[in-house]
């Protein structure tokens, strides 16, 4: 990511750029092991649990992978892990013998790494600390060989509490795709993890509206459940540009619920995942 050294405040912990004042200067910065590459890196947000921030991040991935570059998704959201169920990935992380984990590999090629991978139920709680947690998610861009991947997407935990401070200021984000839904309190949920984003000078590349809609399969009109939205204008008033409207759609949910998410053909996520391919 170029930047302008004219418009530089050298405030490199709260700075995206890739350039060698920031790789010498942040004192939070966590470097990749010997045996990774990583290209671009973009975390999904949301300012609110239970919007669909799992499910983004997954088609994002999916059509990502589709396209023909290496993809990787880093399940973020510790207490509440869900790639691997998504994905349809049941197996144990393997280390080598220095230590370093080695990502599952999904049915298309997506490398992935989750805290599911590495207890030993899947439906074991993780009952930890704020900061051991943050640690764990340093960990897993730190600590797991990440082969040549063009673009990593990040699932991060609801809210702007020390995972998502950790990603931001640890990793080299070079930008956030936000979450949301249609209710009328999504104004200022989204204005919270716009105005981080803006804190730690990292760009919004786009916003989902997910259940923005149910489309009548008989009669094809369309049903706002969570009533008229109001996106386009929060987006607007943000300088978001990007805006894509996730309608309800049962055959994407039985995909996510058989860990098919691979296979969906659900394109209205079409705008963001354009987007993002010209930026790699």
């Amino acid at each position: 990511m170029a930047v302008n050294s004219s418009n530089c405040d050298h405030d490199c912990a709260s700075c995206a750029a890739n350039c060698s004042s920031r790789t010498a200067g942040n004192p939070f910065k966590a470097d990749l092991n010997k045996y990774s590459k990583v290209g671009k890196v973009i975390a999904v947000v949301s300012g609110k649990g239970g919007v669909g921030k799992s499910l983004v991040t997954s088609m994002l991935a999916s059509q990502t992978q589709r396209s023909g570059k290496r993809t990787a998704v880093l399940d973020a959201d510790i207490t509440g892990p869900s790639m691997p169920s998504v994905f349809g990935v049941h197996e144990r992380a393997l280390a080598n013998e220095e230590g370093m984990i080695y990502p599952a590999v999904t049915k298309t090629g997506i490398q992935m790494v989750s805290l599911n991978m590495l207890l030993e139920n899947d439906t074991d709680p993780v009952v930890w600390r704020g900061p051991v947690i943050a640690g764990v998610v340093k960990q897993f861009w730190t600590d797991v060989i990440w082969e040549d991947v063009d673009c990593m997407y990040v699932d991060m935990p609801p809210g702007t509490g020390d995972v998502p401070l950790t990603v931001f200021q640890s990793l080299p984000v070079d930008g956030i795709v936000v979450v949301t839904s249609p209710q009328e309190m999504v104004g200022k949920i989204v204005a919270k993890a716009v105005k981080m984003a803006n804190l730690m000078k990292i760009p919004v590349y786009g916003i989902v509206e997910n259940m923005s809609y149910f489309k009548c399969p008989d009669c094809g009109k369309e049903h706002r459940i969570f009533g008229e939205s109001h996106i386009d204008e929060i987006a607007a008033r943000h300088g978001i540009d990007t805006v894509c409207k996730l309608p309800f759609n049962m055959e994407l949910a039985a995909q996510v619920d058989e860990g098919k998410i691979e296979q969906m053909t659900e394109t209205a996520l079409d705008p963001i995942a354009a987007l993002l391919r010209e930026m790699l």
